[in-house]
């Protein structure tokens, strides 16, 4: 890279650093925020850490540490491609600095490619917290020459970039196609659906690999199983060969691969880069218009169709706000076709666990997927800088906050009601526990919208320059989300246990109570933030 290509990258990392605000900032609520922040992303590098040592631990301990070093390759290009996934238009395309940034004397070529890095070097920890604990427990097992530790470390920083090429070429794909529909934004999130929804759904693929009556026949064969994920994606095979066998030219193939890869990409998208975000940033106007008489409206459901059309402006919030609805009725649709026995069977890997135990919890794990985002935690924050229009309006805060409210409701209820009726119709559950099941299902729904309207009013950004810093990183969507995941997590298996030693109804009716209680605190919490 070129001198100023790195003054841009320094410049793009500095601002939005952390530590940078945390050092040149005064306002003792930024300061507690950044402070906040790095506690809870603290929390997740530790259960990072400690997640890889332990599998790789249990490789030592079964035998089969030989394919630790796959083992990284394999966990590390699967989360790079799915952090890249999620974040390529919001960090490559129409992004807010996309105009000053284009006048400044950079080619169009160094801009690609100092935004890639620059997503690159964001989450290079996350990478790290992989790599380094895998590194570790091999030695501690292998006790390998010192040349491979240093293999080791300067071929796991050019693990991610393959994946997260791959990754940034279908986004530049799908946006490209997009970019000649008048309706861009809505088709552009339909594809990424469907290739999201494509990568989850490998997962089941992936784990046909590692089916096996028992654990000899599977550690017999898990070499095998390794040595085809690596023929199918070459990375691994490289990774592998220079680490257990100390290969420079496996090392010199996962280099040279990365480097043509990573030029021809930002090549390809450089060549288009322009042409896309202007086409990304017009507007279709229709040639059919009419001038027709204004009709007056309700001013809650004028603040819902608002959040309506902030929702399909900005596919980075669509989709992340509607994967879990589309997962749920997917789910729904399923359970419908195949049965929820063999659902349950297929997701539980043929455990013997009846299925009938796990009829209370549909639910929660209906709500599990829904919930894991609500409007209200992020919306309050993309105001952005137009945050002084909405406070000048005529409008009580009350309603502006009821009408965020509204619009999320009208987002997972009938999302909910359909996906839990289709899994009690399958799974032949009593009409009385349907109406239950259905009542705690909305009643959940209503907590994950105050609660994340609390969080989304607490922890409210407004200083941003990208939907991705609120959307994916923002503390109020962290706030809300893991408490709420590992909570509703835990209700599954505890109303499972308990519905096996009293009446399962019984438990949902206390679950029920309870979390309407939390429901209406939560609404109160809001109302008084305004």
């Amino acid at each position: 890279m070129k001198n100023k290509d790195v003054i841009l990258l320094k410049a793009l990392l500095n601002s939005t650093s952390q530590r940078n605000i945390f050092r040149n900032c005064h306002d003792k609520k930024k300061r507690s925020k950044v402070i906040g922040n790095l506690i809870g992303f603290g929390v997740l590098h530790v259960m990072f850490i400690v997640y890889s040592a332990a599998a790789t631990i249990g490789f030592g301990f079964l035998g089969v540490i030989n394919e630790a070093p796959a083992l990284c390759a394999i966990i590390i290009s699967a989360l790079a491609f799915i952090i890249t996934l999620f974040r390529t238009n919001g960090y490559l395309f129409a992004f807010k600095e996309y105009d000053m940034l284009m006048s400044l004397p950079f080619e169009v070529k160094s801009v690609v490619a100092c935004k890639f890095l620059y997503m690159y070097f964001r989450f290079l920890p996350w990478y790290a917290d992989i790599s380094l604990p895998i590194m570790v427990v091999y030695g501690i097992f292998k006790k390998p020459a010192i040349a491979v530790y240093l293999l080791w470390l300067v071929l796991s920083l050019l693990l991610p970039i393959i994946p997260m090429l791959i990754a940034s070429f279908f986004g530049f794909f799908i946006t490209k196609i997009s970019s000649g529909f008048k309706k861009k934004n809505i088709v552009q999130t339909i594809l990424m659906f469907v290739l999201i929804i494509f990568a989850f759904s490998s997962q089941y693929i992936i784990d046909s690999f590692f089916d096996s009556e028992n654990l000899e026949a599977a550690l017999d064969n898990l070499s095998d199983k390794m040595q085809g994920m690596g023929n199918c994606y070459f990375p691994i095979k490289w990774f592998s060969g220079a680490i257990l066998n100390l290969s420079i030219v496996d090392a010199l193939a996962l280099t040279a691969a990365t480097v043509l890869l990573f030029e021809l990409v930002i090549y390809i998208v450089g060549r288009s880069y322009r042409k896309i975000n202007s086409a990304l940033k017009s507007h279709a106007a229709s040639k059919e218009y009419k001038m027709t008489s204004l009709k007056k409206t309700n001013v809650l459901h004028a603040i819902v169709f608002k959040e309506y059309k902030r929702l399909t402006g900005c596919p980075i919030y669509m989709i992340n706000a509607g994967i879990g609805a589309i997962i749920a009725i997917i789910l729904g649709i399923l359970v419908l076709i195949f049965g929820f026995d063999k659902i349950v069977i297929i997701v539980l890997s043929g455990a013997p666990i009846p299925a009938d135990i796990l009829y209370p919890a549909i639910p929660l794990i209906v709500y599990f997927f829904i919930g894991m985002v609500a409007t209200t935690a992020i919306s309050p924050s993309l105001e952005g800088k137009n945050y002084w229009i909405v406070q000048s309006l005529p409008i009580e805060k009350k309603v502006i906050y009821q009408g965020k409210m509204l619009f999320n409701m009208y987002l997972c209820v009938p999302t909910m009601i359909v996906s839990v009726t289709c899994l009690c119709i399958s799974a032949h559950v009593p009409f009385i526990s349907t109406i239950l099941y259905l009542l705690l299902g909305v009643v959940l729904c209503a907590f994950s919208t105050a609660w994340g309207c609390v969080c989304g009013i607490k922890f409210m950004r407004l200083d941003w320059e990208n939907e991705v810093e609120v959307v994916k990183q923002g503390a109020a969507v962290t706030l809300y989300l893991l408490p709420n995941m590992f909570v509703t997590m835990g209700l599954v298996v505890l109303v499972v246990f308990l519905g096996t030693i009293i009446n399962a109804d019984i438990i949902l009716l206390i679950l029920l109570a309870v979390i309407t209680v939390l429901t209406l605190l939560s609404y109160r919490k809001v109302i008084s933030y305004t």
